[in-house]
């Protein structure tokens, strides 16, 4: 917890339906499935105090609750397209009074991040914390951060699809409206165009590489380990350097 007693909840949002590459968060790497990695990583926060995996009610996704099981970890099942609606759920049953906002697509996500944007949230009063809307870092490194109680409400009034499936952007885009605290890369860390996430097979065959270089001998290695290994090997960063990434399918405010 962090020093005022409130308690920190990290939601992973987790699927086996993905449309470009089904399956993804199962997929081994470095020994483990993704999605164990993801986690591993999550509960290396010393600010965290709880992580959830939030999957789906759809049979596929019975092997991430089943994975879940075997590592010790709190799972939550709800809607697929629901995303707001679900990591919302999984909040209040774990009792969450802030949430991080984690993704099973993201598994090179570093907890020292996290730990910063959520004593950023608690110092600074903020709505939320990111480390994503200023494109400093690069694309998969970036986390999201709530006071839990302005993303319940606007799990209650954000009604349009597209702001249930992209949760929380309501409250990140409205600078003018949220009290919206952000963090940038600094230093050798600024690599906006550095894509490491997971979405296509490039990007799994660029990230495994990732951690086959780095895991075994450093398994809480960092974001500049990582940044650090990758200007050193230009090959593995073109593995997935054409590779597009999806903007936000509208530009809906909700609350």
């Amino acid at each position: 917890m962090v020093s005022n007693g409130k308690k920190v909840v990290a939601t992973i949002e987790a699927r086996m339906t993905s449309t470009r590459l089904p399956g993804k968060v199962l997929l081994p790497m470095a020994g483990k499935p993704v999605l164990e990695h993801v986690v591993e990583r999550h509960r290396r926060s010393r600010l965290t105090d709880e992580v959830v995996v939030a999957t789906t009610t759809n049979a596929a996704d019975d092997a991430i609750e089943e994975l879940c099981k075997r590592i010790g970890c709190s799972v939550f099942r709800g809607s697929e397209e629901d995303v707001l609606g679900r990591i919302v759920a999984a909040g209040k049953e774990h009792g969450a009074d802030i949430l991080v906002q984690g993704m099973s697509d993201d598994p090179l996500i570093d907890w020292r991040f996290v730990d910063q944007l959520v004593e950023l949230l608690e110092e600074g009063g903020y709505d939320c914390t990111d480390s994503e809307l200023d494109k400093t870092f690069p694309i998969g490194i970036g986390m999201r951060v709530y006071a839990f109680p302005v993303l319940v409400k606007a799990a209650e009034v954000d009604t349009e699809r597209a702001l249930r499936e992209h949760a929380g952007y309501s409250i990140r885009s409205q600078r003018e409206k949220f009290k919206v605290g952000s963090i940038q890369a600094t230093a050798t860390l600024v690599w906006p165009d550095l894509r490491v996430t997971l979405d296509t097979k490039e990007d799994y065959d660029m990230i495994r590489s990732v951690y086959e270089a780095l895991y075994p001998t450093n398994p809480d290695f960092s974001t500049l380990d990582v940044v650090t290994f990758l200007r050193t090997r230009p090959d593995i960063v073109l593995i997935n350097k054409n590779i597009v990434q999806r903007p936000p399918d509208h530009d809906s405010k909700g609350i």
